[in-house]
């Protein structure tokens, strides 16, 4: 019988212990705008986990959107995660070089999204693996390719005009996971928004702010709670997470998952496509 991941995180400690199991798939799934000079493709090349391959979240995307990353359609991203060798019982174990962090928690949510529940990230990523002396290596992983069977889960997801309607009637709390300034629009963003600020009604919930800046490891969930609680969001109500391109937003996610809320849907085109359209109201 396969063996099932019993929440959204796993230690460095146990992946460890865990490494050499025959279901364990593990993605370095490091991503960096371009405006940075870093290459996760590049990263992964220098130093990975063990048996771990890279996930593009650029390439496992929408083709057709001029949005940064969106999601592909789920025949797409069933054919590419395949060929990255998983398969529909492997357990996916996802990191990356940001605390841990934001994009290994965007390709946490994908796998959500397209009904695959079987998937945790590494808490502290590779620094945080990397500082318990466990082992990198360098060389190429060749996976076989295994058959992936999508299962769309719409309710995950949020659009454009459904997040005009949460706006209109208060129906979803809307929690953005962008830095304070980024928020408050008095600091610029790497997307190069024409517009900057927020969604109208949304809150602050930095994903920054849940994790120990030292180790970037995840604060424990009274801490987690905590910080939702005094952004003045009520965990029993509904919530609807947003950034800057889907990307931070899925930290805050996974972080109300933790906390019991497995519903939390994400606003896909977030602020890359909030700006765009307020943008075109103003041309037109």
């Amino acid at each position: 019988m396969a063996e099932t991941l019993t929440g959204a995180l796993v230690s460095a400690a146990w992946l460890a212990e865990h490494l050499s199991d025959g279901d364990i798939r593990i993605l370095d799934c490091t991503w960096h705008h371009p405006s940075t000079n870093l290459d996760g493709r590049n990263q992964y090349r220098g130093r990975h986990l063990p048996g771990s391959v890279h996930f593009d979240v650029d390439h496992i995307a929408d083709p057709n959107s001029d949005l940064p990353h969106m999601l592909p359609d789920a025949a797409d991203f069933a054919k590419k995660v395949g060929l990255l060798g998983i398969g529909d019982g492997d357990r996916v174990i996802v990191y990356d070089r940001l605390f841990g962090g934001s994009a290994a928690a965007r390709v946490w949510w994908m796998f959500r999204v397209f009904g695959h529940d079987n998937v945790a990230m590494l808490d502290g990523g590779f620094n945080q693996w990397v500082a318990a002396k466990h082992p990198t290596e360098m060389s190429p992983v060749r996976p076989q390719p295994r058959t992936f069977t999508p299962n769309f889960r719409p309710e995950l997801v949020r659009n454009f005009d459904q997040m005009k309607g949460a706006v209109a009637n208060g129906g979803e709390q809307i929690v953005d996971g962008r830095g304070p300034g980024k928020f408050d629009g008095s600091q610029t963003d790497v997307f190069a928004f024409k517009k900057l600020g927020h969604i109208p009604g949304a809150v602050n919930v930095p994903w920054a702010d849940l994790v120990d800046p030292q180790t970037g490891v995840l604060v424990d969930s009274k801490g987690l709670r905590a910080r939702f609680e005094a952004a003045g969001v009520d965990l029993s109500k509904p919530i609807v997470a947003t950034c800057a391109s889907g990307m931070t937003s899925c930290m805050d996610a996974l972080a109300l998952y933790l906390l019991g809320r497995g519903d939390v849907a994400v606003y896909d085109g977030s602020w890359a496509e909030w700006e765009r359209a307020e943008q075109a109201a103003v041309a037109a």
